[in-house]
């Protein structure tokens, strides 16, 4: 099938919804025929044959209402740019709901449960056929070149931090021609000139070693970690820990003097310290005390609505002195409001009126999952309840989400989110700033 053929067919299924595909292949057809000739180095969009993420298309394009001019503009200004989720999850495969069962009726302990629950949903895409097909179809759709790849688990344990780790080095050596691993900026760069998306990995904790004899002692698996292709860490998951505050603490302390330390040595091999769970005086000194970028990956504008995820204009003010930057997330009760794509861009707006264009990413914090999750899920014993996880300390919000909420900003929506830009007028460099450029400077920054 050729490009322009896989162009005209993503852009009429994308504008069938709101009723503009007649008038959008009119002005495409009009387009080619005056270049005579399509750019053999331009991007094209793949066509879509994905019923979910067809709904979730819809769903946001009836909300945006964009113009055929706007939607293929923004359509095409997407599959051009380098696009840098800078916090965000691959694609998630569905779990193998006989394997389960059967761990479950041999009676597997808890942890063996979930390592095997979270093993499926990351390897799958490699080891499954199907669930490779549609990995790599929602990846193609989303239009993202790069994921900053939560690849830790919440914590600060070695030996938790690394099973996740593996998990995403294992899925990007098997699908190396499809999603490498990216080590350097420079190979994100290289992953888009080649047509091929990669992961920059992330890890929700710094890796200690918790027997507390010398500070060099305790950060010593910090530089394993870099040499394992860990690029950023959470200081603190929600929970306190020995570095600050978590964000759902209520005394809201700062940054210790162990944590002084870390941010350091962070500084000092090239990872970038990530505020988005850290409270908000633990983000405030972490950005006062770095030496570099300072990033809040995934999360919101206060002042635009208060939650324990979002960060107040002092903060936000303190991460952009570093040079860092703040990613918008894609969770409807941080955004608040009519906590949907709208409500996403206004919060890129708010960072862009009051802290400039150089200063603004998006983190979406959400992931595609596959098809057969659900049937896949039926095939399993219902769990006994157990006791809620250490990790999550979530204080009750009043805030209620909608499918519609969630479904406009689904992962695969990527696209939409630039032809919102364009409605919202920004230039074609300022988008691809705001969609990938930013992140890849604090990149470059952090690790020179």
């Amino acid at each position: 099938m050729s490009n322009s053929i896989n162009r005209r067919s993503f852009l009429g299924t994308s504008l069938a919804a709101t009723g503009l595909g007649a008038a959008a292949a009119s002005s495409l057809s009009a387009a080619e025929k005056q270049a005579g000739t399509e750019s053999t180095t331009s991007a094209k969009p793949k066509p879509i044959q994905n019923e979910k993420i067809l709904h979730a298309r819809k769903v946001a394009l009836d909300i945006l209402k964009p113009t055929p001019k706007q939607l293929e503009h923004g359509l095409q200004l997407h599959a051009d740019s380098l696009v840098f989720d800078s916090y965000g999850f691959a694609p998630r495969a569905a779990i193998d709901g006989d394997k389960l069962a059967a761990a479950i009726n041999a009676n597997a302990s808890t942890a063996e449960l979930q390592d095997l629950r979270e093993d499926m949903g990351m390897t799958r895409c490699v080891t499954d056929p199907a669930e490779q097909r549609e990995f790599k179809e929602a990846f193609d759709a989303s239009g993202v070149t790069c994921i900053f790849q939560n690849a830790g688990e919440e914590g600060q344990d070695p030996l938790r931090l690394i099973k996740r780790l593996a998990r995403f080095t294992f899925t990007t050596d098997m699908l190396a021609d499809f999603v490498p691993k990216a080590v350097t900026p420079d190979d994100i760069v290289q992953a888009k000139k080649e047509g091929r998306h990669c992961l920059y990995l992330t890890g929700n904790g710094v890796p200690l070693t918790q027997q507390w004899e010398t500070t060099t002692d305790e950060m010593k698996y910090m530089r394993i970690f870099f040499q394992l292709g860990i690029r950023m860490m959470h200081m603190t998951y929600n929970r306190r820990n020995m570095l600050g505050d978590g964000c759902a603490e209520p005394a809201n302390a700062g940054l210790s003097d162990f944590g002084r330390t870390v941010v350091g040595e962070m500084n000092r091999l090239g990872i970038i310290p990530d505020v988005a769970h850290s409270g908000w005086q633990t983000s405030l000194e972490t950005a006062l005390v770095s030496e570099k970028p300072v990033v809040a990956s995934h999360t919101t504008c206060a002042s635009l609505h208060h939650h324990i995820r979002s960060k107040p204009d002092n903060v936000i003010k303190a991460i952009v002195d570093t040079g860092g930057l703040i990613g918008i997330c894609c969770i409807p009760r941080y955004l608040g409001g009519s906590g949907d794509i709208n409500r996403l861009l206004d919060h890129i707006d708010y960072v862009v009126k009051k802290y400039g264009i150089d200063h603004i990413a998006i983190g979406t914090d959400v992931a595609y999952s596959s098809r057969n999750g659900a049937l896949e899920s039926k095939k399993v014993p219902k769990a006994p309840r157990s006791r809620t996880p250490w990790r999550s300390l979530w204080p009750p919000d009043s805030f209620r989400t909608t499918p519609e909420m969630s479904t406009s900003v689904s992962w695969t929506n990527w696209p939409l989110f630039t032809v919102g830009l364009v409605q919202r007028g920004y230039s074609d460099a300022d988008i691809q700033k705001i969609i990938g450029g930013n992140m890849l400077r604090v990149c470059q920054e952090s690790i020179s």
